[in-house]
């Protein structure tokens, strides 16, 4: 059990990586002129996107995290 959860949380540390690599190469992309009709940028929305989905693989992360070390912890 503890194998899956291992593979798991290098999944989702992945899925964190990928997720700050996306958004720091939509923030080097920044284009001024890419405005839509409310003002924003469409770097600054897939930069937005990408935070969010970066934080929400964190709290997978911890999470699964926290249960591995509940379950060692039963094992001894």
């Amino acid at each position: 059990m503890s194998y899956i959860l291992i593979l798991m949380i290098i999944a989702a540390a992945g899925a964190v990586v990928y997720a700050l690599v996306r958004g720091l190469i939509a923030f080097a992309n920044m284009e001024p002129g890419d405005v839509d009709a409310d003002g924003i940028t469409a770097s600054h929305k897939k930069q937005n996107e990408m935070m969010f989905a970066r934080v929400k693989y964190q709290a997978i992360a911890i999470v699964l995290v926290v249960l591995l070390l509940v379950l060692a912890g039963g094992q001894s």
